[in-house]
């Protein structure tokens, strides 16, 4: 067995957010507390350019996935030790409720809560949004199985000058406790 092989395996779970542009801090860090990583991107993130695929992939050594693979093509990652959802947007957080796997990165969600992996994730919801009550039922849905939930980040400026920093280790401090 090669040491990479002994870390546990995190899934990122990237959504079309302008914050997904940092992901690499989540990474970074996730490589810092001895995490193996590979990124599954929903197909908005990973085609629009919310994020430097080339570099999440040097940083990872694995491909970010948006799509099924064929039958019989390998998987390119182990079974998750655990799930982070980062930026999770409405879209996500709703259809993930509502079990609808119609990308890979839903159905990657849906199933990770069937294998019972822990699950965390770091909101990044516009208020009026988050105002939605099919957000609020998603929400309260997706605590209710478990799913550990960060601080909600709307990107609006906060106080002083400029946006409020986005909370990337704090989504590996929740799978810790």
């Amino acid at each position: 067995m090669i040491e990479q092989d002994a870390k546990p395996f995190l899934y990122v779970v990237v959504c079309a957010a302008g914050v997904a542009a940092d992901v690499g801090t989540l990474i970074a860090a996730a490589h810092r507390r001895g995490w193996e990583v590979g990124v599954i991107a929903t197909p908005t993130a990973a085609a629009d350019g919310f994020f430097d695929t080339a570099a999440v992939e040097e940083s990872t050594g694995r491909p970010v996935r948006a799509g099924a693979r064929r039958p019989g093509d390998p998987r390119p990652f182990p079974p998750p030790d655990a799930v982070i959802v980062a930026p999770a947007t409405f879209n996500t957080l709703n259809k993930w409720a509502a079990g609808i796997a119609d990308t890979l990165a839903v159905g990657t969600l849906c199933e990770a809560y069937g294998l019972g992996v822990p699950l965390a994730v770091l909101p990044c919801v516009a208020d009026a949004l988050a105002a939605h009550p099919a957000y609020q039922e998603s929400v309260a849905r997706l605590r209710a199985m478990g799913v550990r939930f960060g601080d909600p980040y709307t990107g609006e400026p906060g106080k002083g000058a400029g946006r409020r920093e986005f909370g990337w280790e704090r989504a590996l401090d929740l799978l810790d406790g």
